[in-house]
């Protein structure tokens, strides 16, 4: 689990272009959006593009999105319960 969070953020850093952001700068239990590490709607949809992209992960229910969006800690559970 620890290795897919360290990818994960990587990922997310890449994705969202965060240039200025080292990976140990984000913390695994920290909230994605709001006073956590701030992110927004149009990274959200990036977030759901990339699960699906390198994760083969389709988000079907957009509350769900709020639950396995919350931090890297509960998006690595989800991926680690669903990749096919």
């Amino acid at each position: 689990m620890e290795d897919l969070t360290l990818k994960l953020k990587e990922q997310i850093i890449e994705a969202l272009n965060l240039e200025d952001m080292e990976v140990d700068e984000i913390e695994t239990d920290e909230p994605l959006f709001g006073e956590g590490l701030g992110l927004d709607s149009i990274d959200a949809l990036e977030l759901i593009v990339l699960l699906e992209k390198n994760y083969g992960i389709k988000i079907e229910n957009p509350k769900d999105g709020q639950k396995i969006f919350y931090s890297i800690k509960t998006m690595a559970e989800y991926i680690t319960e669903h990749k096919s």
